[in-house]
């Protein structure tokens, strides 16, 4: 059982060697890099080394109840909890994706409703700005058209994970919210009190780690500068501080203006930009990639419906995964780890499938 952990335990001890060498961390890059593998081997390298301990208590107890019968009641409990064991390191053993310890660039951009897509868009960023913030993380927002009511048309913010957590990074658990998100309520704007149908889009972008990373020719690039607006097309500044970055091989458009530096929102537009090439890039690798490399709930296909959220009856359902729950309110406040669990949950068990039909 297990026999595939050989070579990842070796390969946690060599890194273990790796990483103690000071002249390693003179490259903040490749110290990065090497430190997330060891978060994630680590997680396994524990996770075995439960299952081994119970295993052998498990052998000493059969042994020892040859001569005490006592020890044999304790027998089901520990047989019990190596099951659990071997679940869970059957789950970490699983090939993970690369990207999981990155932080993410998050679009969340208005769609069908008009005001009222762009105010659930700002219900939408409070949702995972509350959730980030249960979680420790740092939300830092880049750039946001605002609408007349007070919601977004559209908001790019980057999520910062825990930097202690090398190996779960925010794309671990909010890359499944990439899609089209539909609400159901009574808009503000509505006198009658009818219910109506909006959608809004959410982006998720890996965020790039160092800017070498993504080859970017600076005579790909055309930029522009203009003055930045506000809602209703009033101008907000009197300089030409906004910045609109094309890459031309692409087609990729990105402007930035929730800064009132040239300088910073310029910064802020290329970390937008190559967070969209290396997505891109990704897209055509994973277009390529064997069924059991390919996220089953996290489609590429951007326009895909994956949840609703029914205000009147208080109900929120992933149509991914199925799952349907009577909280929204609770929802809306940052309460999305079991949507985001239910996901994994699903993911894991189409990969593991996968597997199997390889073997």
């Amino acid at each position: 059982m297990f026999t595939s952990i050989e070579g990842l335990l070796a390969e946690h001890a060599e890194l273990q060697v790796t990483l103690s060498d000071a002249a390693v961390h003179a490259d903040p890059a490749r110290a990065k890099k090497l430190n997330r593998r060891y978060a994630e081997l680590n997680q396994i390298v524990s996770a075995h080394a439960d299952w081994e301990a119970t295993r052998n208590d498990i052998e000493a107890a059969r042994e020892l109840a040859k001569d005490d019968p006592a020890f044999v009641e304790e027998l089901p409990a520990m047989e019990e909890l190596l099951v659990q064991q071997a679940e869970k390191l059957r789950r970490l053993l699983i090939p993970r994706d690369p990207d999981d310890g990155r932080d993410i660039i998050m679009e969340i951009k208005g769609g069908e409703g008009g005001e009222e897509s762009a105010l659930f868009a700002a219900d939408l960023l409070r949702m995972y700005t509350h959730y980030a913030e249960s979680r420790g993380w740092r939300v830092e927002i880049l750039d946001k058209t605002e609408s007349d009511l007070g919601g977004f048309k559209d908001v790019q913010v980057a999520i910062k994970a825990n930097a202690s957590e090398p190996a779960n990074g925010a794309w671990a658990r909010l890359k499944y919210e990439g899609g089209v998100h539909r609400v159901q309520r009574v808009p503000s704007t509505e006198s009658q009190g009818r219910i109506h149908t909006s959608t809004t889009g959410v982006l998720v972008f890996p965020e790039v780690d160092e800017p070498e990373e993504v080859e970017i020719h600076q005579n790909d690039l055309r930029i522009d500068v203009f003055r930045s607006g506000g809602p209703g097309g009033q101008s907000v500044n009197t300089t030409d501080s906004a910045v609109r970055i094309t890459h031309v091989p692409t087609g990729i458009v990105v402007s930035c203006q929730n800064e009132k530096s040239q300088i910073q929102n310029r910064e802020s537009a290329m970390r937008v930009l190559r967070a969209r090439i290396l997505a891109r890039q990704q897209e055509e690798l994973a277009a390529a990639a064997s069924d059991s490399r390919k996220s089953q709930i996290r489609s590429m296909d951007r326009s895909e419906r994956i949840r609703t959220y029914n205000f009147p009856e208080n109900r929120i359902a992933d149509h991914r995964t199925g799952y349907k729950s009577y909280n929204l309110d609770q929802v809306m406040n940052g309460a999305i780890d079991p949507l985001i669990e239910s996901c994994i949950a699903v993911d894991e068990e189409a990969r593991l499938q996968a597997l199997a039909d390889q073997k």
